[in-house]
C-alpha cells in the first residue's frame, strides 16, 4: 500500500514508455513498469527509479490478452492499493511492413489486439477501479493517456493496420473522455511524431535527410523525453478544463503548409 499516486505504464521497458515511467517517478508517482518480453530492460527501469528513492515494480503482461490485462490491474492493486494514472503506451507496428494489397490477417489481428483492443479493455477495467477507489475516498480522480502517432493521419500504405489502430485511438480517447468526465477522470491522447529510438534506428539516414529538408518546422529528432514531459503535464492536472484533447508532440509536423 502507498500514499503516493500510482501510475501503470504499458510497454515501459524501453523507448517512450521508459521515459514516461522515469518522468512520472520523478514527479512523485509509484510506478508499475509493464513489459512483455524484455524483463532485464524493465528491471533496469525499476532499478533506476528505486535508486532515486522511488517505488516501482515490474509486471509482465501482453495487453492484447484478457488474462494478462486482468493480472496487471490485480497486481497493481495488490501492491499499491490504488491506481491514479493509466498510460496506454504499448504498441507494435505492422508485421513485415507489407503493402496493403499483400497485408495479412495474422498481422491485422496481432496489431489490433495490441494497439487497440488491449488499450480499450484495459481502460475499461482501470476506469471501473478508479470509480470505485474515488467513491471510497482513496483517490481524488484519475488520468488516462493514450499514446497514438502521426500515423493516425499521415498514412503509410505498407502499415495499414498500424495506421488504422492509431486513428481509432483518437475516437477511443473521445469516447472515454465523454463517459468518464462526470467521474473526475480526464482522458487525453498524445500524438508523437518521429521519435529517436531503437525502433526508428533502421531509418535514421532517411529521417536525418528529411529533417534537414524541413519536413517538420522544428528541425530535430523527437526524443522520448519530449513525449514524457507532455504526459507529466497532463498527469499534473495542468489542463483542468480539458479532456478528450489531442496533444501533438511532433515538431509541428501536423501543420499543413504550402
Amino acid at each position: 500500500m502507498t500514499n503516493q499516486p500510482v501510475a501503470l505504464v504499458t510497454g515501459a521497458s524501453r523507448g517512450i514508455g521508459r521515459a514516461i515511467a522515469l518522468e512520472l517517478a520523478r514527479a512523485g508517482h509509484a510506478l508499475v513498469v509493464n513489459f512483455v518480453s524484455r524483463r532485464e530492460a524493465a528491471e533496469e527501469v525499476v532499478g533506476e527509479i528505486s535508486a532515486a528513492g522511488g517505488e516501482a515494480f515490474t509486471a509482465q503482461g501482453d495487453v492484447g490478452r484478457r488474462d494478462d490485462r486482468a493480472a496487471l490491474v490485480e497486481q497493481t492493486l495488490d501492491r499499491f492499493g490504488r491506481i491514479d494514472v493509466l498510460v496506454n503506451n504499448a504498441g507494435i507496428t505492422s508485421q513485415g511492413r507489407k503493402d496493403l494489397l499483400e497485408a495479412s490477417e495474422e498481422s491485422w489481428d496481432r496489431v489490433f489486439d495490441t494497439n487497440l483492443k488491449g488499450p480499450f479493455f484495459l481502460s475499461q477495467q482501470v476506469a471501473r477501479e478508479m470509480i470505485r477507489l474515488k467513491a471510497a475516498g482513496t483517490i481524488d480522480g484519475g488520468k488516462m493517456v493514450n499514446i497514438s502517432s502521426v500515423s493516425a493521419y499521415a498514412i503509410s500504405t505498407d502499415r495499414a493496420d498500424y495506421c488504422l489502430t492509431k486513428s481509432a485511438l483518437r475516437t477511443m480517447t473521445q469516447l472515454y473522455a465523454a463517459r468518464l468526465a462526470d467521474e473526475g477522470i480526464g482522458v487525453f491522447e498524445i500524438c508523437p511524431g518521429v521519435i529517436e529510438s531503437d525502433m526508428t534506428a533502421p531509418v535514421r539516414e532517411k529521417y536525418d535527410r528529411l529533417i534537414a529538408e524541413g519536413l517538420w518546422p522544428i528541425r530535430r529528432w523527437g526524443q522520448p523525453e519530449d513525449v514524457a514531459r507532455a504526459v507529466a503535464a497532463i498527469v499534473a492536472d495542468s489542463f483542468p478544463f480539458s479532456t478528450g484533447e489531442r496533444i501533438n508532440v511532433d515538431g509541428g509536423f501536423h501543420i499543413r503548409r504550402l
